[in-house]
């Protein structure tokens, strides 16, 4: 890496705005009029094209391409070779630059492996998108969707676990032990605010997800 984080292979075109500290590694290419903010990761192969607009801490795996049309809120993460698009209806015969179509994932999205987000749709707080599905409607905070097409699976914790709600609508996340409402559909977070950053002691993990979820079926057994 050069001394400001960009990969000699990367193609940056100017002018365009990437925050400090973002790391840019090879071969990707960064077109005039793009914004990327503070403490970014873009993995190899990844592009991002011109009025595209990407928040702080945000984590993109290899081999993605973000199109004019899109913007990323902070700390959301886009796992390797998921696929976002701007045109609902593309021909090659007729051109649609005027048309593209306005895609949102907001704070703290996980969007993963090799998942397609078709465009139009907003991306809610928090919310997880499985690998592999393609998602053609908007998804809901913390809500998580699996498959083709996508569909409701549950919720899921920022700390990205399974959230099972009592029979008052209340859940704790295993890992950090952080409560969560669920009323009329929506979920919230008790503890903390939505537009708020984990705290330091929360912001690392500490056990793996198998790790997690063999002890709490353990616990489970034992009652």
């Amino acid at each position: 890496m050069s001394s400001n984080n960009i990969h000699l292979t990367a193609v940056i075109d100017e002018p365009c705005e990437i925050g400090e500290g973002t790391r840019i590694w090879h071969f990707s290419h960064i077109c005039a009029g793009a914004k990327i903010g503070l403490g970014c990761t873009l993995g190899q192969n990844t592009m991002v094209a011109g009025g595209v607009v990407i928040g702080d801490n945000v984590k993109i795996q290899n081999n993605v391409s973000i199109y004019t049309g899109i913007t990323i809120e902070d700390d959301v993460f886009l796992g390797p070779s998921c696929v976002l698009t701007n045109i609902t209806n593309p021909r090659s015969q007729v051109v649609r630059k005027k048309l593209y179509e306005e895609t949102l994932i907001k704070r703290g999205a996980t969007i993963g492996a090799n998942a397609t987000i078709v465009c139009g749709v907003k991306i809610g707080r928090y919310a997880f998108i499985g690998a592999g599905a393609v998602v053609r409607s908007s998804v809901s905070d913390y809500e998580m969707m699996l498959g083709v097409p996508a569909v409701h699976r549950g919720w899921m914790s920022r700390h990205g676990h399974a959230l099972h709600f009592d029979k008052e609508g209340k859940a704790i996340c295993p890992e950090s032990e952080m409560k969560y409402r669920l009323s009329d559909n929506k979920v919230r977070c008790l503890d903390l605010g939505e537009d708020e950053s984990l705290r330091n002691e929360l912001a690392t993990g500490t056990v793996s997800y198998s790790d997690l979820k063999r002890l709490s079926s353990s616990y489970k057994n034992l009652k």
